[in-house]
């Protein structure tokens, strides 16, 4: 757990299995997301893989810089935090919003992508998807943490999850009362941007593209669009699972991202 300036931004990052050599795997948060959100991926996958995480910039423990945030700007950060790890090249991976910033780094540091994970992603904003996005702005821009939980619950989850985890929710409400709401503006706005489509053909990385089969936020549609369009993709539906993909069915998550890298590493 440390930190170090990288692009001119300070990042907060860690280091899982670094013990030992072996191939790099990034891991990219989504927008609501720290670096211990990953709790249910890390014991796992440190075991083959030296595995770093990390809070872009404007998320919780990296620095929360003034002025507009980018995908393009969040992706050099990515390639200048390898750099100065004096990591060559990865395995690049998020959800969410962490995959979009993955998408972002495959297409501006082709060199440095050695393949690719994106989970619960879109590449484009279409009328239905930035709806509910507006309502999210509404509540950071009344500086309501309150009503920021209460609209971004019920599509980051599935029924059955809500239903079973009251405990880790009222976590998550505590939590939201630490957002700093600028900084979260302006990732909003980030991905308000976004648009990928179109350059997703020149991304040549192998890549695993996995969506929750009852993801509400960014549903099927979308992965089936970055899938048909990266020209080397494998695509994975998890059932039962929501946007959060990586809580909800954990172990098949792991299971899928464990059987392609294995194949990526001749394994």
């Amino acid at each position: 757990m440390a930190r170090l300036t990288a692009n001119g931004v300070e990042l907060y990052y860690e280091q899982h299995g670094w013990d030992k050599p072996g191939d790099v795997l990034v891991l990219s948060n989504g927008v609501l997301m720290s670096t211990a959100s990953w709790a249910f991926q890390k014991a796992v996958l440190k075991r083959d893989y030296r595995l770093l995480l990390y809070d872009c910039r404007g998320m919780w423990q990296s620095e929360h810089p003034p002025g507009p945030y980018s995908m393009e700007q969040h992706a050099d950060d990515l390639a200048a935090l390898l750099q100065t790890l004096d990591v060559e090249s990865a395995h690049i991976g998020g959800v969410s919003y962490g995959a979009e910033i993955s998408l972002m780094f495959a297409l501006r540091h082709p060199d440095q992508t050695r393949s690719l994970i994106v989970a619960a992603a879109v590449s484009q904003i279409d009328p239905q998807l930035r709806a509910m996005i507006d309502a999210w702005r509404v509540a950071v821009e009344a500086g309501d943490p309150e009503l920021l939980f209460r609209v971004t619950v019920p599509v980051n989850f599935s029924e059955p999850w809500i239903a079973a985890n009251g405990a880790a929710l009222e976590l998550a409400r505590q939590r939201y009362r630490q957002l700093d709401m600028d900084a979260f503006y302006r990732l909003l706005v980030s991905f308000s941007e976004l648009d990928l489509t179109d350059d997703l053909h020149k991304i040549s990385a192998p890549a695993l593209v996995i969506v929750g089969e009852d993801d509400i936020l960014k549903p099927r549609k979308y992965a089936e669009i970055i899938a048909r369009e990266l020209p080397n993709s494998e695509f994975a539906v998890v059932p039962n699972a929501g946007h959060a993909v990586i809580w909800e069915q954990a172990g098949v998550f792991n299971s899928l991202v464990l059987g392609f890298l294995a194949k990526q590493c001749g394994r």
